[in-house]
């Protein structure tokens, strides 16, 4: 009786056995599958993020757009007059500060050039630039001097002591389009660039081979 049953239970094992194995290889195939399709061809990487923020003390190029002169004796202490930025001021690669922005200066001191020598001079100082509808404070001097006439109110006195008195120097000149350099008095926020997103390229690792049935 033992060894008809044994056949009959080691027949059902072999039966099941081909059926067993075309499972397994189904499962490896679906893994396989689902491995390939979840695999990245490439990954996107964000830009660092820059500060958008020009800072005071960064350099202002600016020049001037009005003469300033002390010969006609016209030029007055707290007159202002105009300037404009020369250069474009850059941060992050963006222009934040376009050339001909328009700026103002100040005049801090005049002296005009006088008997005996005296030559004139001019102080100024830098005011303010206009950003759209925002003024932006700056900083920054600037002044000329006229020549001396000392020499020859020394010579005119050695030899005739009135007429160095009618002996003056000369007047003070700044032209118009000469070159200043201020600095800002205020940090400046400004809109960033948007940067294009990097894509950086991911190998695609092969799925593994099916385990033999």
């Amino acid at each position: 009786m033992k060894a008809p049953l044994y056949g009959a239970v080691l027949g059902c094992v072999i039966s099941a056995s081909p059926a067993l194995a075309q499972n397994a290889g189904s499962s490896a195939t679906s893994a396989s599958a689902a491995i390939v399709q979840q695999a990245p061809a490439a990954a996107v990487v964000e830009p660092a993020v820059q500060p958008n923020i020009l800072r005071a003390g960064t350099e202002i190029p600016l020049i001037t757009r009005e003469e300033l002169t002390t010969k006609k004796k016209a030029l007055r202490v707290g007159q202002r007059f105009q300037m404009e930025v020369s250069e474009n001021v850059t941060a992050n690669g963006v222009v934040v500060i376009p050339a001909g922005t328009p700026a103002v200066g100040e005049i801090t001191e005049v002296r005009n050039k006088g008997m005996w020598g005296k030559s004139g001079y001019i102080g100024a100082r830098i005011v303010s630039l206009r950003l759209g509808d925002r003024h932006i404070r700056l900083t920054g001097t600037f002044d000329d001097k006229g020549v001396t006439g000392t020499g020859g109110v020394v010579a005119a006195v050695a030899f005739v002591p009135i007429a160095g008195f009618f002996t003056t120097g000369t007047s003070a000149f700044i032209a118009s389009g000469s070159g200043v350099k201020g600095f800002l008095d205020e940090d400046i926020a400004f809109r960033p660039v948007a940067a294009q997103p990097q894509v950086v390229d991911v190998p695609v690792q092969a799925p593994p081979s099916a385990p033999a049935p």
